[in-house]
C-alpha cells in the first residue's frame, strides 16, 4: 500500500455503454493503455469521469470489473465525494473493502454558505464513519465546480487530527498561490495539482505530482511536464482547446478521445451534458501540439 498519491495519475474519463451503463471493459482498456504510456494510476469517477452522476453501487460494479479485468487495485483511486456524509461513508468503506485506498473526498457539496469549522466537521465524520487506518485521503480543492473551497487551515487541522489517514490534497484551484498556501500550511500532505500548466513548477516546490484530465488525451506532453519546465506553453495550449469549446470540458475530451480511438462509443456522456460533435477538428488541433519533439 501506498503512502498517498503520487506521481503520474490520471483523472479518468469514464466510457459509456449504449444505454448509458459504464463499459467496463472499454475503461479497462482506456486505463491499460495509459499505464503503458507511463501513467502510474487513475482516478475513477472524479471531475473527468463525471462522478457526480454516478451512484455509489455504479462505482462499486465499476472498480470490482476492472479488478476482474487485471487493474490493480494499487493504481486505482476513486471519488468518494457527496452531499451526504453517509454516502461517502459508505462508497469509502467499499473501495476498502475492494483493496483500493485511494478515495478523494469532496467537501459536502450545494450549501455554500458553510463555515471552516462546519467544512472540518464533515470531513470529521467521514473519517470518523470509515473508521479505517488502511484508507489514505485525499482532500479533493476544486471550488469552481463544487462551489465550497477547502481553508488550508481546515486542511492543517485535519492532517493533524488524523495522521497518515489524510495522506494528500489534490488542488484543482488552478491558483498556483492557493497550492503554495498549502504547501506552507501542510507540507507533510502529498499535494497533486490538476492545472497541467502548473505541474512542472508545482514539482519543483515539492508537490507530489498530478492527478489531471488532459492526461486522457495527450498523456505524453502531460509526462514532459512532471519531468521539468519546458513545455508550458504548448500544454496551456492544449488546455486551452479544450477549455474554450462551446461544450463542457468532459464532452470536449471524450470526443478527442473517440477520434483518436476511432471509437465513437467515447463520444457518449450522461445528461445534463451533451455530446461534442468536434472531435475529428479538436484532435487535428491536439496532434499539432503534441506530435513535435517534446522538450
Amino acid at each position: 500500500m501506498t503512502d498517498a498519491i503520487r506521481g503520474f495519475w490520471v483523472a479518468s474519463a469514464t466510457p459509456l455503454a449504449a444505454d448509458g451503463a459504464v463499459d467496463a471493459a472499454k475503461l479497462a482498456g482506456h486505463a491499460q493503455s495509459l499505464f503503458k504510456k507511463g501513467v502510474d494510476g487513475v482516478v475513477l469517477f472524479g471531475t473527468t469521469g463525471e462522478g457526480t452522476s454516478f451512484s455509489i453501487a455504479e462505482r462499486v460494479a465499476t472498480v470490482e470489473a476492472l479488478l476482474k479485468a487485471g487493474i490493480p487495485a494499487f493504481r486505482m483511486g476513486i471519488g468518494g465525494g457527496f452531499p451526504a456524509i453517509t454516502d461517502s461513508i459508505a462508497m469509502t468503506r467499499a473501495a476498502l473493502g475492494l483493496g483500493l485506498n485511494h478515495v478523494l473526498v469532496l467537501p459536502p457539496y450545494f450549501d455554500r454558505s458553510v463555515t471552516p469549522q462546519g467544512i472540518e466537521d464533515a470531513f470529521a465524520a467521514i473519517f470518523d464513519g470509515v473508521a479505517d487506518d488502511r484508507l489514505r485521503a485525499s482532500l479533493y480543492h476544486i471550488p469552481q465546480a463544487s462551489g465550497v473551497a477547502i481553508p488550508t487551515a481546515v486542511a492543517a487541522s485535519l492532517r493533524k487530527r488524523y495522521g497518515k489517514i489524510v495522506a494528500g490534497l489534490k488542488d484543482s484551484s488552478g491558483d498556483f498561490k492557493q497550492f503554495q498556501a498549502f504547501r506552507a500550511a501542510v507540507p507533510e500532505l502529498a499535494i497533486t495539482v490538476g492545472n497541467e500548466p502548473d505541474i512542472a513548477r508545482a514539482v519543483a516546490a515539492g508537490g507530489a505530482g498530478t492527478i489531471c484530465g488532459m492526461a486522457n488525451i495527450a498523456p505524453n506532453l502531460v509526462k514532459s511536464m512532471l519531468a521539468g519546465p519546458g513545455n508550458e506553453a504548448r500544454m496551456q495550449a492544449a488546455v486551452d482547446i479544450v477549455l474554450n469549446g462551446t461544450d463542457s470540458f468532459t464532452a470536449i475530451l471524450k470526443a478527442i478521445l473517440a477520434a483518436q480511438t476511432g471509437d465513437a462509443g467515447w463520444l457518449r456522456v450522461r445528461p445534463p451534458q451533451r455530446a461534442c460533435a468536434d472531435g475529428a477538428a479538436l484532435k487535428a488541433r491536439i496532434d499539432a501540439l503534441t506530435s513535435p519533439a517534446l522538450a
